[in-house]
């Protein structure tokens, strides 16, 4: 790595976000652990102020691409495991990661019966005043937190008491092996957001990190609302796509 594969910036975006992306190329080409060139350096050869690249390093450190180390200077962090999942097909990260030898763990569960809000409602199609469980718990990789995920299932089709002697990992893996209603597809939609006060302290990313939302309603054979989900990811872990093929005309 030498400052000669740094790209001065010529475009007309906010200095930090042409910082941002330069120095990404820039890591691109370095090896893990190596150490950066000094602030001065980086700065001149970019050709911005201080303060402007300390904002482009402290979001390249909030998105774990690099780490520094007070005194001693910054370091490129190791390539976190892209997590790649299909989203035509209905599985959980915990499937998809155990296939792909991804160690993936679970933290902070938490289970409560609680009565279903008015969104609730008109989601899963309940009765107003009926009860739903919520499944709460946050997933690592290695040791990044990069998922926050919360589902709520009507509390007859899986009670809080029957969720905390027999839950794992994945509510949808639960209902899956249970069977009877047996999960069959699901209606999903999928949005970028901002980490509010809960979703950065879960999360342990500073306020405002930009999040991908995975928002779900999951259907029964029968075709009525079983579990309603929100996944939060932190970018850099995890590769969505869709496969799209050729309509007929």
């Amino acid at each position: 790595m030498t400052l000669g594969d740094l790209i001065p910036l010529r475009d007309p975006r906010p200095l930090y976000l042409q910082a941002e992306d330069a120095l990404v190329q820039f890591l691109a080409k370095t090896e893990p652990g190596e150490q950066l060139p000094s602030e001065p350096q980086l700065a001149q050869k970019l050709g911005v102020s201080r303060s402007t690249l300390r904002e482009a390093l402290r979001v390249l450190k909030d998105k774990g691409l690099i780490v520094r180390r007070h005194g001693v200077g910054t370091f490129v962090q190791p390539r976190p495991p892209l997590i790649p999942s299909g989203l035509e097909t209905l599985e959980s990260l915990d499937v998809v990661a155990d296939r792909l030898g991804t160690v993936v763990s679970t933290i902070q569960v938490q289970i409560e019966e609680q009565p279903a809000s008015p969104e609730l409602v008109e989601k899963l199609l309940l009765p107003p005043g009926a009860l739903v469980t919520c499944v709460r718990r946050v997933k690592m990789a290695g040791e990044q937190r990069v998922a926050f995920m919360e589902d709520m299932v009507p509390a007859t089709v899986a009670s809080a008491e029957e969720l905390r002697s027999e839950f794992q990992d994945s509510v949808l893996d639960y209902l899956r092996k249970r069977g009877k209603p047996q999960p069959d597809y699901a209606r999903a939609d999928i949005r970028a957001l901002p980490a509010d006060g809960e979703l950065a302290m879960r999360l342990a990313r500073p306020l405002g990190t930009a999040l991908l939302l995975l928002e779900e309603v999951l259907y029964s054979e029968e075709g009525k609302p079983m579990d309603y989900s929100r996944n939060y990811f932190v970018p850099g872990y995890f590769s969505f796509h869709v496969i799209r093929r050729i309509g007929s005309r």
